[in-house]
């Protein structure tokens, strides 16, 4: 059936068909209604799509590489192939190289142990934790949050234009910010750092899911990101890009897999000849499942059609911002300004309210799941909200009771999955909430405003 509606307007194409979609939850205020995933950000449901070709193959699974048996043959062939499917979803050059891993912070993580020992690394303070920690055994310099595109590149090129310019280095930058959903300029910091000798790499965690990503086109060095954020199942995650660095380095995990060939020595130690391609860093039985899963879920976004994804996603973020803006207590955070495009993500905080009691109001009065706290992109969240970028907090609701003034914000964010009527919902629930209140009574439990029973 196609994805496409009948409607006037015939460039927005209808939810695709995920999991969960006509599943029901219980209201504290009595009865059930279909919840409303509005948590993308976090993790995407998986496609109805990607699901069904999981469930095709389960009955075939088998160990891959090293069998040879017709199941591990076939394994095999599907493992191997669904590499070069992402690898062609994601336009890689030719020598590039495409590693399974379990996430996009296993990705970063595996790259920051790659890089040369007296590489340089550049890392913007609004990145998500993700991409913002994994590089602290290297030099690092985090970069002041930007408040325009330009800024952002002007930033990056004085950076560079003052380290050693003989050295390696590397920019690691986000796609989209998993806070405000606004798309970061990669070709023109790419093109900053390539001409100061430098490297980048591209956190896609929140960009794939919403835009098509070409490693050829962005001109980036490497590109990670998550299959739980891209409609396939937990687990599995990518690292894309040049080989040198990858091949270079030790192995992210030695074992079985990485290792070519491995002999005794006379003087009784090991002597290890390690793979140079892939397999280097994916020791161990890999997970075929999630690497099946994600070459999926890439080829159902491609055949639905980037143009129509794209066009109905404004469609909603429309409706969000719209709507936000018609009540006057909400304050949408924002980096780049009204203007600047974004994906799917807009967080915000409302006058009044603690953020973790709004959102548990949410869920609880009105079967609407949306994230609080500080989104594991703490610098940035307190930039935004004008706080001390050192001030302590944690990633979740702090000890703060409803109504009481708390330093974290609201997310609301949606995908290729997502109807109408959840946006809807979602924009009168807020109404009615800053217009009316709670209807319910709430305390704090565990760091989480919860409702009293």
């Amino acid at each position: 059936m196609s994805v496409f509606t009948a409607a006037a307007d015939q460039s927005v194409c209808a939810p695709l068909p995920v999991l969960g979609r006509d599943v029901t939850v219980p209201l504290v205020t009595g009865g059930e209604v279909t919840y409303a995933a509005l948590d993308y950000a976090a993790s995407a449901p998986a496609l109805q799509r990607v699901w069904d070709d999981v469930a095709a193959y389960a009955p075939y699974y088998g160990s891959v590489h090293r069998g040879a048996g017709y199941l591990s043959q076939l394994s095999t062939d599907l493992f191997e192939d669904a590499r070069k499917a992402v690898a062609e979803f994601l336009d890689c050059r030719d020598g590039d190289q495409l590693v399974f891993t379990r996430s996009t912070t296993d990705s970063l993580n595996l790259l920051a142990r790659a890089i040369p020992a007296d590489c340089q690394v550049y890392v913007f303070e609004t990145e998500h934790h993700a991409s913002l920690l994994p590089w602290q055994d290297a030099q690092v310099t985090y970069l002041n949050a930007p408040r325009t595109p330009r800024q952002a590149v002007e930033t990056l090129e004085r950076a560079l234009a003052d380290r050693d310019p003989y050295g390696p280095a590397l920019v690691c930058v986000t796609g989209a910010s998993n806070v405000t959903g606004e798309l970061w300029p990669v070709r023109e910091l790419a093109a900053a750092a390539h001409a100061h000798g430098a490297r980048i790499v591209l956190d896609a965690a929140q960009l794939a899911p919403h835009h098509p990503v070409s490693v050829r086109d962005l001109d980036v060095d490497w590109v990670a990101f998550s299959g739980h954020k891209l409609y396939a199942p937990f687990g599995s995650g990518v690292l894309a890009g040049r080989a040198d660095w990858l091949q270079a380095a030790e192995p992210y995990l030695a074992g079985g897999g990485a290792s070519r060939k491995v002999t005794r020595r006379e003087d009784g130690g090991v002597d290890v000849e390690w793979h140079e391609t892939a397999a280097r860093h994916e020791a161990g039985s890999p997970n075929v499942i999630g690497a099946y899963a994600i070459a999926s879920a890439c080829k159902a976004l491609t055949e639905a059609g980037w143009d129509g994804l794209v066009a109905r996603e404004r469609h909603l973020i429309e409706k969000v911002r719209t709507g936000l803006a018609d009540v006057p207590e909400v304050r949408v955070l924002s980096l780049f300004g009204d203007d600047a495009p974004r994906v799917g993500v807009i967080s915000f905080v409302v006058e009044g309210w603690n953020s973790s009691h709004f959102a548990a109001a949410l869920s609880a009065e009105y079967g609407i799941g949306v994230r609080d706290g500080l989104f594991c992109a703490h610098p940035l969240v307190r930039t935004l909200l004008g706080s001390d970028p050192q001030t302590q907090g944690e990633c979740g609701a702090p000890e703060a009771a409803p109504g009481e003034k708390s330093l974290n914000a609201i997310r609301v964010s949606f995908g290729a999955g997502t109807p109408d009527e959840h946006v809807d919902r979602f924009v009168r629930a807020v109404r009615e909430l800053v217009t009316d209140g709670a209807r319910w009574k709430y305390r704090t439990e565990d760091g989480r405003c919860v409702p009293a029973v």
